[in-house]
C-alpha cells in the first residue's frame, strides 16, 4: 500500500497503531524507519499514551520520521502532540541522492502502482 501511494505522489503515510511494552520497545521505531526509507516517503506512528491502569498497555510513541529515516519529533510514553514541519523537498533530495524509485526493473518485476 505504501509503496503504491509513493510512487502516486504520496508525501507522508499516517500508521495508527498499539503496540505493547514488548513489541513497541523492539520494532515501532524500526518499523517507522524502515517504511519512510522502503518509499522515501515521511511516515507518522501514531499510538495511544500509555495506561498502566487500562487492560492494555500500549507502548505510546507517536513519532514522525523523514524520507531518509530520521526522526524528526517523538512523543514520550505520556499523552502529548508533537508537531512537525514536512517539507517536500526532503524526499525529493532522498530520492536524487538514493534513487530506488527509477532503478526498479519493471522488465523483472510488475510495477503495481500500474494495476
Amino acid at each position: 500500500m505504501a509503496m503504491v501511494a509513493a510512487r502516486q505522489g504520496c508525501v507522508a503515510m499516517i500508521y495508527p497503531g498499539a503496540f505493547n511494552l514488548t513489541t513497541g520497545n523492539l520494532h515501532w521505531e524500526l518499523l517507522a524507519r524502515s517504511r519512510a526509507v522502503d518509499n522515501q516517503i515521511f511516515v507518522a506512528m501514531c499510538s495511544p499514551a500509555r495506561d498502566m491502569n487500562a487492560d492494555y498497555h500500549a507502548w505510546g510513541h507517536t513519532m514522525l520520521v523523514d524520507p531518509m529515516g530520521l526522526k524528526l519529533e517523538e512523543a514520550s510514553h505520556e499523552e502529548s502532540i508533537i508537531f512537525a514541519n514536512i517539507d517536500p523537498e526532503l524526499m525529493k533530495e532522498a530520492r536524487k541522492n538514493i534513487p530506488v524509485t527509477t532503478q526498479r526493473r519493471f522488465d523483472v518485476y510488475p510495477d503495481v502502482a500500474n494495476n
